[in-house]
């Protein structure tokens, strides 16, 4: 969908459905007794721990079973770790007693849908107890497929399709409708454009299509399309649909089976279209449902795991990425997932585990052994950080853009081991391929400053960075640090002062703008940001040399090390 349609959806889906609580309505107080149960729910809830959250919400409804608030939260919570079976109690509870809960009746409709209850479902939503605008009006056209009425399904995929921002989502929901009663035709027309104009396309859209195009016996033009949209080394999914076609096997379609799966189609698409716009845990809510309602949805699970992992729950996280089968084409992308989830926890010999595996069997992807020398770089393994980025290299056979974040990466650990003309090299080849690029110029100028070569050129590197990042903490120390180097102090001054505000507590910064302020004769001031410097934690090396600066000041640590003494750009002292 385009920017506009994903904004439209968002705007839809947002109104009436509060951020804070996902409902309204259940705002009843429990029960004074109930406030230790109750207060850590909360708390767990709201550090997204959703499976401690639900056993606190459940000990508390055993004491007062009709409170709306815990009912609510119960229902949140167990939806959020993926149970929606435990949440449906709950939800029926509230729906009984006449509770207003959005979400409540999101696990409602997803089980009528789930059972094929879709007359029920139906009147769910005449009823005025369906989930929200843009998802009520797809519910119905999915029920009217599910109870085998075609044509009401297309009059109310087409009222959707009226709405303002919303034509490219309700298309292909119709799309899938059609393919499912086998009209291959009157799919292929909506995504070709024919039948209603030029449709952008999703990722599924375009998988979608070509399914359709291998079911009309157009496997030449199923293949036109991935060339067209995924290029010539496409992921192992379109890879393996590609290999089906050129051996002359049609594609099953199967992105929408049955009315079931069009609607957990419904819940997918808007938590696709949610994300990134809206809060992880609400459109958390809608990829969990798709999950529900067809638990082989790779790409629900595959969202529902990321959205968990920037949630800070990586056991969850790692949880759901295991749960793609290892047969299946994306089990590489959960793999590459569960690796990240497992290192941001902390967990980094279970990450390189889990890439050493998957080395093994997908060691033909140059992304497996990128991903690898990430972690390694992280950890300080430099040298084999090198070798997994040369591997990553070694397997493409023509240079593009694409690769510049790899030579910059080696780059880094390049310049780490002490090999500055390979890491040199690297970062001008990366310049190459992704001109001007902030984060690569500030390095590059950084570490030539830190070096005292091509101090002009570096300075130029640093501006340029500083002027498209400007409140990056680290280019503007990088930019106040490269005048301090040129002897240009009073013009550093403001620079540094400026990256100690973004960057208030990094050891690095401090101890650079006690520098400057050293330099311009702002001794006490200097003292003042190398004692703060300390404070922060800094590397050893750089702990030892602060102390000494406190001790003596800049001007004998200087002298001390056989460096050049402080001299302003332009003084012929």
């Amino acid at each position: 969908m385009s920017g506009s349609t994903i904004r439209a959806v968002a705007m839809v889906l947002t109104q009436g459905l509060a951020i804070a609580g996902l409902g309204q309505g259940a705002s009843a107080e429990p029960l004074p007794g109930l406030a230790g149960d109750y207060l850590a729910a909360r708390q767990a809830r709201i550090t997204s721990d959703y499976g401690t959250a639900g056993g606190y919400y459940a000990e508390a409804l055993k004491a007062d079973p009709g409170n709306p608030a815990l009912l609510e939260g119960a229902v949140l919570s167990e939806m959020s770790v993926g149970r929606l079976d435990a949440a449906l109690p709950y939800a029926k509870a509230m729906e009984e007693q006449g509770a207003e809960s959005q979400i409540a009746r999101m696990v409602l409709a997803a089980a009528e849908a789930q059972t094929g209850d879709f007359a029920a479902l139906l009147k769910r939503v005449e009823d005025g107890r369906g989930v929200g605008p843009l998802v009520d009006g797809l519910l119905v056209a999915w029920a009217h497929v599910g109870m085998g009425d075609m044509a009401k399904a297309l009059v109310a995929f087409d009222a959707v399709a009226d709405e303002r921002g919303l034509r490219g989502f309700s298309l292909y929901h119709k799309a899938l409708a059609l393919s499912l009663a086998g009209d291959f035709e009157g799919a292929e027309a909506i995504y070709s454009g024919e039948a209603d104009g030029p449709l952008q396309m999703t990722r599924r859209g375009a998988l979608a299509r070509i399914e359709v195009l291998s079911q009309l016996d157009r496997p030449k033009d199923a293949l036109t399309v991935i060339s067209a949209l995924f290029g010539p080394d496409p992921d192992p999914v379109v890879a393996g649909m590609r290999a089906a076609l050129q051996a002359g096997q049609m594609l099953d379609f199967d992105y929408a089976r049955n009315a079931a799966d069009g609607v957990a189609e419904i819940f997918y698409s808007v938590a696709a279209a949610l994300d990134g716009d809206a809060t992880d845990d609400y459109t958390l809510i809608y990829s969990r449902t798709a999950e529900y309602l067809r638990p082989d949805h790779i790409d629900a699970i595959l969202l529902s795991a990321e959205l968990l992992d920037d949630m800070g729950q990586p056991d969850l996280a790692t949880s759901a990425y295991r749960r793609v089968p290892r047969d299946n084409p994306a089990f590489h992308a959960a793999e590459l997932g569960r690796a990240d989830a497992l290192r941001r926890a902390g967990r980094t010999d279970a990450a390189i585990e889990v890439l050493t595996s998957l080395s093994d069997t997908h060691g033909e992807l140059p992304l497996v052994h990128a991903t690898m020398g990430d972690v390694l770089r992280g950890t300080g393994r430099y040298r084999e950080a090198v070798q997994a980025y040369d591997a990553a290299l070694a397997l493409y056979t023509t240079e593009d853009r694409s690769q510049w974040f790899l030579h910059y990466a080696r780059g880094i650990a390049q310049e780490r081991l002490g090999n500055w003309s390979a890491a040199e090299a690297d970062f001008r080849q990366a310049l190459e391929m992704n001109p001007e690029d902030p984060q690569v110029m500030n390095y590059l100028g950084y570490s030539m400053v830190e070096k005292r070569e091509n101090l002009d050129e570096a300075l130029a590197m640093i501006e340029r960075a500083a002027a498209a990042k400007p409140d990056s903490g680290y280019i503007i120390d990088s930019l106040g640090w490269g005048l301090y180097t040129l002897g240009r102090y009073e013009e550093a001054v403001g620079h540094m002062e400026h990256a100690a505000e973004l960057m208030p507590v990094d050891p690095t910064v401090n101890d650079h703008l006690g520098d400057v302020y050293w330099a311009v004769g702002r001794h006490m001031e200097a003292r003042f940001q190398w004692t703060r410097a300390l404070s922060f934690d800094p590397e050893a090396d750089a702990a030892d040399r602060i102390r000494r600066k406190l001790n003596v000041g800049l001007d004998a640590v200087l002298a001390q090390e056989g460096m050049e003494p402080l001299q302003v750009a332009g003084d012929d002292r």
